[in-house]
């Protein structure tokens, strides 16, 4: 099957004839011995199997549990025992969990550490955002935010900074047809992606496998071929320019959602909810988009600002509206052989409000997203672009709302007006997470807090004061 070669703990790795989805929490806990990776979940919600990968774009914290070995070929990989120094001195976020008591069971702990020291290693003082996808049941999160913020005012160690010198060197030339493997695909660019993927057009590709992984971990899926997209570095991009916004697919949802902070910041508050740093960093745009989740948060915001998708086959390729890719549920407008290459958007003045309605408020699927962008042009509504998720089988424009509102004066008074046109855009589901009727009450609500907020309102009741 060809090998495998990254670093672990500063050590070279070569692994060869193993399962392409062989879990690195596997294969670290049952293989290796390295059992302060916790298995808690299984899904990359609770953090505790979070390790750091460094490859050339820098260091970051992923989940172990839904990482497959082939996805670390070329990198560096740090557990919870690469932590500390070589000769046993503890790492300072190490130390200041003992300060601080930031320990009671310990099951999670390594997971805190390894992202605690990650954060450290970055510079990041986010501690709500950077430690929100890793669970604590009995300790609490405060003396552990009081252990982050102690480590930070301390010197990263020099060890944490030798796994990105390391790449390469130590791990030597790959071997010849080292990407050459009978059952999964290591394309290293756009044009062999093209190639690998119109020769085996039934394989399951996989940009970071926040989703395919737990089809293997959670549904005990096989998966014959996989092609693993991480290397395709000419799709990892974010291009600005004075007309268009355009993001490959390969690009991770950190750094999309570290673009929209400028460009439209409500986008980016929903990303920022959508997932812990650690499966932010490990998911990609364009495997959020290929999936055709009907509750996939970002095609309702790229479909309101006019996103068209790009599309490649071969040698081939096309675009068309974002919208108009999805078809039905789970059914996309994509050939066999057929992989989303980008997706694209007008730059545009920011309209975008994006609310996301979920039981919980980080990290949960949502119940409603509904996506607004309105242009108003003397006192009237010149433009309309509203998409929803968890309204369908698919990601979905409001058109008979849109209409409802094209023309009219920008008023409480039209707003209101559009009440029935709803039910006409949307017949939703009852499910565990609402009921139907819900849905369509939380979705008119939401043109109503959009009209509101557009006026200058407090509306977030992350904001709003008594």
């Amino acid at each position: 099957m060809g090998q495998i070669a990254f670093l672990l703990n500063g050590d070279p790795v070569t692994i060869a004839d193993v399962a392409p989805t062989t879990t690195l929490l596997d294969w670290l806990r049952e293989t290796r011995g390295l059992t302060g990776t916790k298995e808690g979940c299984n899904e990359g919600d609770c953090g505790a199997c979070t390790v750091m990968v460094t490859d050339a774009s820098g260091a970051r914290a992923v989940n172990a549990c839904i990482l497959f070995l082939p996805q670390l070929d070329g990198k560096a990989v740090r557990t919870v025992e690469g932590i500390a120094g070589p000769d046993g001195t503890l790492h300072p976020v190490q130390q200041a969990m003992i300060d601080h008591h930031g320990s009671q069971c310990g099951f999670c702990t390594p997971g805190f550490v390894v992202s605690m020291a990650c954060a450290h290693l970055n510079g990041r003082r986010d501690f709500d955002d950077q430690l929100a996808g890793n669970l604590c049941r009995c300790t609490g999160y405060a003396p552990i935010v009081r252990a982050a913020e102690a480590a930070a005012e301390r010197p990263v160690p020099d060890w944490m900074r030798e796994d990105l010198g390391l790449i390469g060197g130590a791990m030597g030339e790959p071997a010849p047809g080292a990407r050459t493997h009978p059952s999964y695909g290591q394309p290293k660019s756009a044009d062999e992606l093209a190639a690998w993927y119109a020769a085996h057009p039934d394989a399951v590709l996989v940009g970071g496998a926040t989703d395919v992984g737990l089809w293997v971990t959670k549904a005990l899926r096989e998966l014959p071929e996989v092609g693993f997209l991480g290397g395709v570095d000419d799709l990892k991009y974010l291009h600005v320019d004075s007309e268009e916004v355009r993001i490959g697919a390969v690009t991770s949802l950190t750094e999309v959602w570290e673009a929209m902070r400028d460009l439209h910041p409500s986008f980016a508050e929903m990303l920022r909810r959508y997932g812990a740093v650690q499966v932010r960093n490990a998911a990609t745009i364009g495997g959020n988009i290929a999936n055709g989740s009907p509750i996939g948060d970002s095609p309702p915001a790229l479909i309101a600002l006019g996103a068209t998708l790009h599309l490649r086959k071969g040698d081939a390729q096309r675009a068309l509206p974002l919208e108009d890719f999805f078809l039905d549920y789970g059914k996309q407008d994509r050939a066999p052989g057929e992989f989303v290459e980008a997706v694209s958007f007008p730059r545009q003045p920011d309209s975008l409000r994006c609310y996301k309605l979920s039981k919980r408020f980080d990290q949960d699927i949502s119940a409603v997203c509904g996506c607004f962008n309105i242009t108003v042009e003397e006192g009237r509504v010149a433009a309309a672009r509203i998409a929803f998720g968890g309204m369908a089988g698919i990601p979905k424009r409001a058109a008979a709302v849109e209409a409802a509102l094209l023309g009219q004066p920008w008023t409480e008074e039209t707003v209101a007006a559009t009440a029935d046109a709803w039910a006409k855009d949307f017949q939703p589901l009852s499910d565990m997470r609402a009921s139907a009727g819900y849905r369509l009450d939380a979705a008119r609500n939401m043109l109503i807090r959009y009209f509101h907020e557009r006026a200058g309102t407090p509306v977030s009741v992350l904001e709003v004061q008594p």
